[in-house]
């Protein structure tokens, strides 16, 4: 019997297939050492890099350096994004991975406070500013790689892997915190929260694996042909994606305060949430498995909302998802304080696997399909990475402090949160709707 005929379209759907998985388990492997952080920043670091002050201050100290890493995402995106337009998307992402997952196996030997003073908090900053330029430049290559590889109907699924893999890493780290968690106080603080850190040099060597068997961008080729054409024609040389963006930074404003709500939604559970939630009475294992499951949830309903967002517009879904965090978030926060371990995990199941999920599915191609194909690396990675920061960076920071200021009430902790969801719906309303856009022939 004859073997089946191998057809150019069977090729293509295969390496399609290979790349969207690629950005999803690299994508997977980031998220797992950058939102790690953000969990054991919540319930860790205080005591171990900042004992010498009070808990609360201690507390808002260890999420001023996850705020570091936020700070630093926009330069990576700039960084990466600019080579990745100028020579390719894979290149970059084995590099952003490189750079992620040393700089999370080192944060797992920093000695504690105790050994080496203030020294240790130092070291602890420079590393997390590591992450947060090597995400920075992460997501946006992961993202156009399945984007342009795709290209036609179906490219909001196919990109919303990229963003599938924060909560399968962020997944990952909880359990594995949460497994070292059930250990005697004294030895969790001592030993037990640096072994996920470490295990990143075991996931470092898969990622780089995968990704080095995935091929260029087509869409990205094709544009450096035609760059290559114009330049040996002595055409003037296009400028600088960054200055192309720059000149008119309309697009990235308008991505950066669109999807700024979604992630203060997401870093809100990651920290906030999970503190605030041990702080009321709920066990920290207890707290962790809720929040594991929630995040399990939210890997299929983002896919969900993004495959919902390619038949309908990205508007809409992420619109609904804001509206809908904004109506819920006082009886989250209710939820959140019961002490009762289900009614924590309803808390995270409604907010972040229905709310954050909805605005977080479309995202990716909400963004990526608003620049050219010559500056849409950088666009996209520079318009992700300013929505973290201004609505990432220092929400966890804030949410504490407002918390402090009111002797333990919520209420200003909620209407921070709705404020932000009422700001960011504006942005989008005013960005036009992309999903038929034509990658190819859209100039930014």
């Amino acid at each position: 019997m004859d073997p089946p005929l191998v057809t150019d379209a069977d090729t293509k759907k295969k390496e399609i297939r290979r790349v969207v998985l690629s950005s999803y388990l690299g994508s997977t492997i980031e998220y797992y050492d950058f939102l790690l952080y953000a969990t054991a920043a919540a319930i860790v670091f205080a005591p171990v890099f900042f004992s010498d002050l009070t808990p609360v201050a201690g507390t808002i100290a260890s999420l001023g350096t996850f705020a570091a890493g936020y700070l630093a995402r926009p330069l990576g995106g700039i960084i990466f994004g600019h080579f990745g337009d100028r020579y390719g998307r894979k290149s970059m992402l084995l590099v952003s991975m490189t750079v992620m997952g040393s700089a999370s196996f080192l944060i797992g030997l920093v000695p504690p406070a105790s050994a080496i003073g203030s020294w240790a908090a130092i070291i602890l900053v420079l590393l997390r500013v590591s992450q947060g330029i090597a995400i920075g430049g992460e997501w946006g290559g992961a993202t156009l790689m399945s984007l342009e590889h795709v290209g036609g109907r179906g490219r909001g699924f196919a990109a919303a892997f990229t963003n599938a893999g924060a909560p399968t890493g962020s997944l990952l780290g909880t359990i594995a915190l949460a497994i070292v968690a059930v250990l005697p106080e004294e030895d969790f603080l001592l030993w037990g929260w640096r072994i996920p850190f470490l295990l990143s040099a075991v996931l470092l060597a898969l990622g780089l694996f995968i990704r080095s068997r995935v091929s260029e961008s087509p869409v990205f080729k094709e544009a450096l042909a035609r760059r290559t054409e114009r330049d040996s024609a002595t055409v003037p040389v296009t400028p600088p994606p960054l200055m192309s963006i720059l000149r008119r930074p309309k697009n990235v404003v308008l991505v950066a305060g669109g999807c700024m709500a979604s992630v203060a939604i997401q870093i809100m559970f990651a920290t906030f949430a999970i503190g605030y939630a041990t702080r009321s009475g709920a066990t920290r294992s207890d707290v962790l498995i809720g929040f594991a499951i929630c995040q399990f949830i939210a890997i299929f309903a983002l896919l969900g909302f993004a495959r919902l967002s390619d038949r309908i517009g990205r508007r809409p879904v992420m619109l609904a998802g804001l509206a809908g965090f904004a109506v819920f978030v006082v009886p989250i926060l209710s939820m959140l304080s019961s002490g009762n371990v289900v009614l924590v995990a309803l808390a995270f199941v409604l907010g972040f696997s229905v709310f954050q999920s909805a605005t977080f599915g479309p995202m990716a191609a909400y963004i990526a399909e608003q620049f050219g194909t010559s500056a849409r690396y950088t666009g996209a990675s520079l318009g992700y990475q300013a929505a973290t920061l201004l609505g990432a960076g220092f929400t966890p920071v804030i949410l504490v402090s407002l918390q402090a200021a009111t002797d333990g009430s919520t209420g200003l902790v909620a209407a921070y949160m709705i404020a932000l969801a009422v700001v960011s719906s504006v942005f989008i309303v005013l960005t036009k709707e992309s999903k038929d856009r034509d990658l190819a022939t859209y100039q930014h």
